[in-house]
C-alpha cells in the first residue's frame, strides 16, 4: 500500500467505524481524519494513537513494511476470542465459556492430566 494516507484509509475501513467514531476514539475531529485519508500529514501523536487504539503495527503504518496489525499477546488473543464469543457466539460457545469460568483449580489439573494422556495416545496412532 503506497502512502500513509492510503494506509490510514485502510485502518478506518477495517475498523468498521464511521470517520466520526474513528476520530472520537483517538480524540481528533472527523475533518482531520477526512484530511488524513486524502493527503494530510499525521502527527506522531496521531500515528501513536491509531496504533494503540486499533492494534496497528506502527512500522507498517509509517512505511507500509511488515504486517498491518501488531501481533497479539496470548492474553490479548484469549480476551479478544472470549469477548467476540460472548457477544456473537452460539449458545453452545457461550455456555462452554461459562462452564470454563467456573472450573476449579482441581478440575483444571484433571483437564491437564487427561489432555496430556490424550496427546500420548494420539502419538501412538501417528504413522
Amino acid at each position: 500500500m503506497g502512502t500513509i494516507n492510503e494506509r490510514i484509509r485502510k485502518v478506518v475501513e477495517l475498523s468498521g467505524l464511521s470517520k466520526t467514531a474513528f476520530a472520537q476514539k483517538i480524540n481528533v475531529s472527523q475533518q482531520y481524519i477526512s484530511k488524513l485519508v486524502n493527503n494530510g500529514t499525521p502527527s506522531d501523536r496521531t500515528i501513536s494513537d491509531i496504533c494503540r487504539e486499533f492494534g496497528v503495527n506502527e512500522i507498517w503504518l509509517r512505511t507500509g513494511v511488515g504486517e498491518m496489525f501488531a501481533p497479539l499477546s496470548r492474553a490479548e488473543e484469549i480476551a479478544e476470542f472470549i469477548g467476540k464469543t460472548l457477544s456473537r457466539g452460539t449458545p453452545f460457545q457461550q455456555a462452554f465459556i461459562s462452564v470454563l469460568a467456573r472450573t476449579t483449580p482441581e478440575e483444571w489439573a484433571i483437564f491437564e492430566k487427561k489432555l496430556l494422556e490424550l496427546a500420548e495416545e494420539m502419538k501412538k496412532t501417528d504413522p
